[in-house]
């Protein structure tokens, strides 16, 4: 029976952890700060950035949701972030994606200052976190990291698998997984006869953003599986596809229209050694690590 990795139980540990670290740096007169930016209005996005500023909340940390109109211009945008980029109080900023398609998102997130990026996306962060220098590194990445140390998956030595090559997950952590001396092959959508390279895998992160698109032939039997992916279907027949006779989320899956699948076919979990689950899975952990990074971002600006 495979080790289901519960995500939530290892997010709130790491939730209690810099919940410390924010009361130490208290004493030392610092509060953490984290300006979340949110424009428009997207009803997911409104959501999950909620969350964040809950979290930021619980944990003692300082926040601010700042809510430009759907009209604001890029120029708009990079004025708001130097703004931020200058003010002390504020560690880290974050820019939730997506914006506008008439903002220019790369010029905006390339403007935060390295120092303050939590979301480790600017270029100088990927060039620091590519040479083995300390970093902010991408939220979910390194909460895939924490994963597998915290439950005890060996890393180094084993042969790991990035399914996916995006600068948001897909790079970052076949270079976190690398300088974990894992052996890393990445993967994508023009690699040929991908099951060959994936049954290799004592490793597996699917993160190519398809539902399902790991089928059980694809996993080699033990393997530890790490499932990023999160996609919403809403056709029974689909529906069928991935869950025929599981009555309880079926009866979810008609009252709502629809339910979450990963980039993981359910079946190929039966396969594995251990797993995260979609939903509760990776998910949890990349507001925890969010938080961590907030904190991290006021020590190392502060040089503590």
């Amino acid at each position: 029976m495979p080790t289901i990795l519960d995500g939530a139980v290892i997010a709130a540990a790491i939730r209690q952890e810099v919940a410390g670290e924010v009361r130490a740096l208290g004493r030392q007169g610092v509060r953490p700060g984290l300006a979340a930016v949110l424009v428009g209005n997207v009803a997911a996005s409104e959501i999950y950035v909620r969350s964040k500023v809950q979290t930021c909340a619980d944990l003692g940390i300082y926040s601010e949701l700042i809510t430009p109109p759907e009209s604001v211009t890029t120029e708009e945008m990079l004025d708001l972030v130097a703004a931020l980029n200058d003010r002390d109080e504020i560690d880290g900023i974050l820019i939730q994606l997506p914006l506008p398609a008439h903002v220019d998102a790369k010029a905006v997130l390339d403007a935060v200052s390295p120092a303050k990026d939590v979301d480790g996306l600017h270029p100088v962060n990927a060039g620091r976190l590519q040479a083995g220098r300390p970093a902010l590194a991408p939220c979910t990445p390194a909460g895939i990291i924490q994963i597998l140390q915290r439950s005890g998956i060996p890393i180094a030595g084993r042969h790991a698998v990035v399914v996916g090559r995006s600068d948001i997950v897909g790079k970052p952590v076949a270079m976190l997984l690398l300088h974990q001396n894992a052996t890393v092959t990445i993967c994508h959508s023009k690699t040929r006869d991908l099951g060959a390279i994936t049954r290799q895998a004592d490793i597996l992160v699917a993160a190519i953003g398809r539902a399902g698109f790991i089928t059980p032939e694809m996993v080699k039997p033990g393997a530890t599986i790490i499932d990023v992916g999160i996609n919403r279907i809403s056709e029974q027949t689909e529906f069928d596809s991935f869950f025929a006779g599981d009555a309880k989320r079926e009866a979810a899956f008609v009252k709502r229209g629809s339910t979450i699948v990963g980039d993981v076919h359910p079946k190929a979990f039966e396969h594995a050694g251990a797993y995260t689950p979609v939903p509760g899975g990776v998910g949890p952990l990349t507001i925890a690590m969010l938080m961590a990074n907030t904190v991290c971002a006021a020590k190392m600006r502060r040089g503590l």
